[in-house]
């Protein structure tokens, strides 16, 4: 009988990570078939039944982009077993044309959390912002900045069988070997806790949270993420290449770039107005 149980979820989980997946996403696909089996209450897998699931999802009021990415999760564990007869299919989703705006960072803002970091004295988490909104490196690659990779202002990012190389510009090189006399790190990683390990992405979304209030900054736009938007919007505005932004990012995809790149619908507004097409 096609039952979800533990030693299964956890065998999956143990393929993931010899798959080289980031160790977010296999807590994201973990929490998604917990909830999945909570939800079976050990009943048989049935195609049914997890339409009958994916319904309920649905009446949560999660966002189409995260059902998605629940869908998905099942879906990879589904073909993982053989389950083929029980994958589901995804939300049609419409692309979009505008980016929300109550999410958006400005420069401005981003300016504004990285001086009151400082300010308050969180010189690491400052360094940690200013590292990833003027590389574009995702949160999780921060522990290929080290002191090695600094000296020769750039580094090599490797996840998932891929390598890319990151430029990091000269300034932050200087403040980065800086920090690290400070701190007496001689090698390896630069951005690490009390006890010498790496941060965790949590940790850091904490306390970026924290300075929010002092930046005067809206904390639904403050998340490491963001930064990378950030860094995408302000590198296309300066070279108006895509492929090489893509490149930068990491995308594989063209079309996972362009989302980084939709503007506000005010953005949208100002830029027709400025066509003159209208007499």
């Amino acid at each position: 009988m096609r039952i979800i149980k533990e030693k299964q979820l956890t065998d999956f989980c143990l393929y993931m990570k010899e798959a080289e997946h980031a160790s977010a996403t296999v807590s994201k696909y973990k929490r998604t078939i917990e909830d999945l089996m909570l939800w079976m209450g050990g009943r048989e897998v049935t195609k049914e039944l997890v339409v009958a699931w994916k319904e309920h999802i649905l009446e949560r009021n999660y966002a189409p982009a995260t059902v998605n990415g629940m869908l998905t999760a099942v879906n990879v564990f589904f073909k993982h077993y053989g389950w083929h007869d029980c994958i589901v299919k995804m939300l049609r989703l419409q692309r979009r044309a505008f980016r929300d705006p109550g999410r958006d960072l400005t420069k401005e803002e981003y300016d504004q959390l990285v001086d009151t970091a400082y300010s308050l004295g969180k010189t690491r988490l400052a360094l940690i912002m200013e590292t990833i909104c003027a590389t574009g490196i995702r949160v999780s690659e921060l522990r290929f900045v080290t002191v090695e990779a600094v000296q020769r202002e750039k580094a090599e990012i490797r996840l998932k069988g891929k390598i890319r190389t990151i430029m990091l510009p000269g300034k932050l090189c200087r403040k980065l070997l800086k920090y690290a006399r400070k701190k007496k790190i001689a090698s390896g990683e630069i951005f690490l806790t009390r006890s010498g390990k790496s941060l965790g992405r949590h940790q850091i979304w904490s306390e970026m949270k924290s300075v929010c209030a002092a930046a005067g900054v809206n904390p639904s736009k403050v998340f490491p993420h963001n930064l990378r938007h950030l860094f995408a919007t302000v590198f296309y505005r300066s070279c108006h290449d895509i492929v090489k932004l893509a490149d930068v990012l990491g995308h594989s995809s063209i079309e996972t770039t362009r989302i980084y790149l939709i503007t506000t619908g005010e953005e949208h507004a100002r830029m027709l107005n400025q066509l003159g097409l209208v007499s």
